[in-house]
């Protein structure tokens, strides 16, 4: 009875292995082949999908019995998953994700960029391809050739301790707005200016650490213009919340932050010579792209954002293939690109910036070489920190324009700054300046 038992068993197993044939491409269920995944090298698969019903074909081949990395790597790439180590013996499957990469790709595509220069007249070509192919595959000048040249509309000052806020609403085109504060000065001449792009912080533009950051740098002498996210706040009510997770809001965002640039720059009050760019994580990002598609920055500060491995996982970052300029690219060259204008760049240890230390600020700072300027770019790095714009990010961003922009430094104290509720900053026809 045992003997027919054992026949049985393993005829099902030889008709199982029978089964897989070149006809059918050895086709087994994923399902069926990670559980054996997870058996030989003795790890555990987490998910990020449903996987029921997936096939893999030329499974068993596809595995590599010296490395689980490459077996995952294998199995999935027909798949457009891929694994990404979690700790120990966990690995995560994901969906592919085309703006993010690990570190150790971070590491050879700065080395590969860093190949391609190897002084100022090699990266100053570089440069220029860079600048010219941004541009045209971000799509934007036929954007800003529709734009209106209406006057904006602003709201009555809010007077507050050092500093002034108002709303204001500029139209671009097809009736689509901007919306979203200044914060200036309560001193008289002229000032620097900050541009203030925003990332997908709680609360958007209203949030009370970004309050603090433009009430406290326009107590140090700066106006600081904030402004919202496309489809966030005041935009999410006139073209819906869908909208920012675009390739549209990628090009609008950008046309919105040089469309404030050049209304608040003609202000009598505004300083020319001092023109700042300042945004955390998708803020930072756009913080890159503005200064590489327009001269009249004189000063960046790019936060939490900056990276050689990621390029923003939203399509308000990443939508347009940007990163394919001049034969591959990334936000660290972008930004190097800057040069030989002061920059900050702060980092920390908990996001995609952990690395900047060790491989984005080296690769920033060497161009910054080829025009013996390499002190004009610094970093500040948190490793003990996550991602956020937290009181010493902010104080790394005092300190830069302090010393760029020539701020008044004694008036920084983040208490003295008023946090008005979201209300209050959203822009309304019933207070308009008269």
């Amino acid at each position: 009875m045992k003997k027919n038992i054992l026949f049985v068993l393993m005829m099902t197993f030889a008709g199982g292995m029978m089964g897989q044939t070149y006809e059918d491409g050895f086709t087994r269920s994923l399902s069926d082949v990670m559980r054996d995944v997870e058996k030989k090298f003795d790890i555990r698969l987490k998910y990020d999908m449903d996987t029921t019903g997936l096939k893999v074909k030329f499974a068993d081949f596809r595995i590599r019995p010296y490395s689980v990395e490459e077996t995952l790597t294998n199995i999935l790439a027909p798949l457009d998953f891929k694994p990404v180590y979690q700790n120990k013996n966990v690995w995560k499957v994901k969906i592919y994700e085309y703006p993010r990469r690990q570190p150790a790709d971070g590491e050879k595509l700065t080395a590969y960029l860093t190949s391609l220069c190897n002084n100022k007249s090699d990266w100053d070509s570089r440069r220029a391809m860079l600048k010219k192919e941004v541009r045209e595959r971000l799509g934007i000048d036929p954007l800003l050739a529709k734009c209106s040249n209406e006057t904006p509309k602003t709201t009555k000052i809010r007077k507050h301790d050092g500093y002034t806020v108002q709303n204001f609403c500029l139209k671009t085109f097809d009736n689509y707005t901007i919306r979203g504060s200044i914060y200036t000065p309560s001193g008289k001449g002229k000032h620097p200016l900050i541009i203030c792009p925003i990332g997908h912080f709680n609360g958007g533009r209203y949030n009370k650490d970004l309050q603090k950051r433009y009430g406290t740098l326009a107590r140090m002498g700066a106006i600081c213009v904030s402004y919202d996210l496309w489809g966030w706040g005041e935009s999410e009510d006139e073209v819906g919340s869908k909208a920012h997770r675009t390739s549209f809001a990628h090009q609008m965002q950008i046309v919105n932050g040089l469309k404030i640039l050049d209304w608040m720059i003609q202000r009598k009050d505004v300083d020319r010579t001092r023109v700042g760019v300042n945004g955390g994580s998708g803020g930072g990002t756009q913080t890159v792209l503005l200064s590489v598609l327009d001269d009249r920055f004189t000063a960046s500060c790019p936060v939490v954002s900056m990276s050689s491995w990621f390029d923003g996982g939203c399509p308000c970052e990443s939508g347009m293939p940007i990163q394919l300029s001049g034969g591959g690219t990334c936000n660290a060259e972008l930004a190097a690109t800057f040069a030989p204008k002061p920059m900050m760049i702060i980092s920390d240890g908990g996001d995609w910036t952990s690395t900047t230390p060790t491989v984005e600020f080296p690769f920033v700072q060497r161009v910054y070489g080829f025009y013996d300027a390499k002190d004009n770019v610094q970093n500040i790095h948190l490793p003990n920190e996550k991602h956020d714009f937290g009181p010493n990010k902010r104080s790394g961003v005092y300190k830069f324009f302090a010393e760029t922009f020539q701020l008044d430094a004694t008036k920084i104290d983040e208490d003295k700054v008023t946090i008005e509720d979201e209300a209050t900053l959203r822009f309304s026809a019933k207070k308009f300046a008269m």
